[in-house]
């Protein structure tokens, strides 16, 4: 049998940051061979991933990056089992990568499409061998939940904690404004429900229009005025429906959304929202 000296494991623990034991157990498994020995290690990290496969992902990180020319922008969510992981430097690592190669990359319709493709800043080694070996070394289940990228002009905003997340999508040639990002803010701080008014149920929509025409004819006041009232008070009415265009401008509520990015010769196409694990 081999001889395993402590340099030996030294080694191979300093280049796989594994448990001293489980290193020197893989290495007399391989009668010193080191190369065999990260071999035994993988297959046995794939094996921990297994083991943990039932447990549950609540907790991890929403990530989102822009292009600096804002044509277009990326969003992931990258789910483990505890909040102290979501918050290690290799845990950080792992998101940014995810999210960096979603940005820079061909693209992703999947997770699993995009774990196939390379680590932006670890050649050699695919977005999929980079969580194995991150799981490896924390030892807790890990799982690339969503991804999304979307083409500009697009705005991106990620809440401080992670657990919150949008993409805000607008037609224009402003693509590096910023209210951009001050929009997709206040799509994760205030909620919308749609984006456009056009997108809530035309039933409800019509409804409603006829209600508030029957209140303003019951004023006496003549038509064109009656129709104008109506189509102030169908604003509020979109406004508490949550649509975003007709919402206060998080950052500045003397203005709507909308109005916000009409000075920017910019109009709402679309958001999405995420929240981890939801």
């Amino acid at each position: 049998m081999a001889e395993i000296t402590a340099q030996a494991v030294k080694e191979l623990r300093d280049l796989t940051n594994l448990p001293m034991m489980e290193v020197k157990r893989a290495l007399t498994e391989a009668q010193g061979d080191p190369q065999r020995a990260i071999e035994i290690l993988k297959e046995s990290n794939k094996k921990v991933t297994l083991k943990r496969a039932e447990n549950a992902t609540s907790e991890g990180l929403i990530r989102v990056a822009v292009a600096a020319d804002g044509s277009h922008a990326a969003m992931i969510e990258l789910q483990c089992e505890s909040a102290p992981v979501a918050k290690a430097d290799d845990f950080l690592f792992l998101a940014d990568q995810c999210v960096k190669q979603l940005l820079e990359g061909p693209g992703a319709a999947t997770p699993e499409a995009l774990l196939a493709q390379p680590a932006p800043d670890r050649p050699g080694t695919t977005l999929g061998e980079l969580l194995e070996e991150v799981v490896g070394k924390i030892r807790e289940k890990m799982v690339l939940a969503r991804v999304l990228r979307v083409d500009g002009p697009a705005g991106a905003y990620a809440h401080h904690d992670g657990k919150a997340g949008a993409l805000f999508r607008a037609s224009g040639d402003k693509k590096t404004a910023g209210v951009l990002r001050d929009v997709a803010m206040h799509v994760v701080a205030l909620k919308p429900l749609v984006a456009l008014h056009e997108e809530l149920p035309a039933a409800d929509v019509a409804a409603e229009r006829t209600r508030l025409s029957a209140e303003a004819a019951a004023s006496g006041k003549p038509a064109n005025i009656v129709e104008k009232i109506v189509d102030g008070r169908m604003k509020t009415y979109y406004a508490e429906q949550g649509v975003l265009n007709f919402q206060l401008f998080a950052k500045d509520d003397s203005k709507t959304v909308s109005q916000a990015l009409a000075e920017e010769g910019l109009k709402a196409v679309g958001f999405t929202r995420w929240l981890l694990g939801n």
